[in-house]
């Protein structure tokens, strides 16, 4: 799993951060049930879903105030 940086983020279209969103959510729940719930690797990944949505909340609200 690449680290995804916001520079990353703001490079993809809307259709491929909603994909890349739910191979992460896949990718979590697949660390979980091979590792403790603690592991470094989960940590990241919930950043990077974190990093996604707030990148699309911030550009959905961007849209509206047009």
């Amino acid at each position: 799993m690449a680290l995804l940086r916001t520079k990353d983020i703001a490079k993809m279209t809307q259709t491929e951060r909603e994909t890349k969103l739910k191979d992460l959510v896949l990718e979590l729940v697949r660390a979980k049930v091979t590792a403790n719930k603690s592991n470094a690797k989960t940590k990241e990944i919930k950043r990077a879903i974190s990093r996604l949505m707030t990148f699309n909340k911030s550009a959905q609200e961007a849209l509206n105030k047009k």
